[in-house]
């Protein structure tokens, strides 16, 4: 329940980038001077040629991370039904920098002084709309998963009957254990193909969520064959078919 804190500072912090990057995008206002100072020192402060698609693309990005940290943030409030587990400090402290830091991420991809000013039909590409497409369909597999869990705790009537661990069924988890960290890996994916597929920097960020949900995935799929001995043995842990 404390990834409730993430969520809540990823709408915060996202948003206000969002914010700041349509206003310097489509009315022309300059970034405040300590986000300059942050791209100068991520090495984006200045480039003189047009970017193309770049700005686009990464308001874009900024807006379907803004969307899924307020999904996120409403399954945590009204969907989910945790139990009494605990998160360990340094894990929690973490979780609060990363979501600062992947909003910035995707901020300092574009120079701050540059606008390429082409209008808005004329910026979207093949990429954008095969990463929108992606980003929805695994969000709707996300929430289909995360309420298939939480149901797993309520009876027929909606209320919490339960807070035991349970072997769930139905959509992707006919497959994996753990097909909302599968879902959670396709949502960054289909952020790099929006941003243009050869976006390294971006691409960095996709290994680290491919490796931190892979061990989520495999701990929950060492628990679930432990403990339940009529567990399907075809599930794989993640990835499916394949991890």
């Amino acid at each position: 329940r404390w990834f409730t804190h993430f969520y809540v500072v990823s709408v915060l912090w996202n948003g206000f980038l969002l914010i700041c990057l349509f206003r310097a995008e489509f009315l022309g206002e300059s970034f405040p001077s300590w986000i300059k100072d942050m791209h100068h020192a991520l090495g984006r402060d200045s480039q003189s040629k047009d970017m193309g698609n770049e700005h686009f693309s990464a308001l874009l990005v900024l807006l379907l991370l803004w969307l899924h940290s307020c999904r996120r943030l409403a399954e945590c409030l009204w969907t989910s039904v945790f139990s009494s587990g605990v998160i360990h400090i340094v894990q929690y402290c973490f979780g609060l920098g990363y979501y600062i830091a992947v909003g910035s991420t995707v901020l300092s991809q574009v120079p701050t002084n540059v606008r390429n000013g082409k209008k808005l039909s004329v910026q979207i590409s093949w990429y954008h709309i095969i990463g929108v497409m992606m980003y929805i369909w695994a969000s709707l597999h996300q929430h289909r998963c995360l309420a298939i869990l939480a149901n797993l705790r309520k009876s027929r009537s909606g209320k919490v009957v339960s807070l035991s661990h349970s072997v769930p069924f139905g959509d992707w988890f006919e497959s994996v254990s753990c097909p909302h960290y599968f879902a959670e890996l396709l949502i960054y994916v289909s952020m790099a193909i929006t941003l243009g597929i050869h976006n390294v920097t971006w691409w960095c960020v996709v290994m680290y969520v491919l490796f931190n949900q892979a061990l989520a995935a495999v701990l929950c799929h060492e628990f679930y064959q432990k403990n339940f001995s009529s567990y399907p043995k075809h599930r794989k842990a993640f990835i499916p078919l394949v991890f």
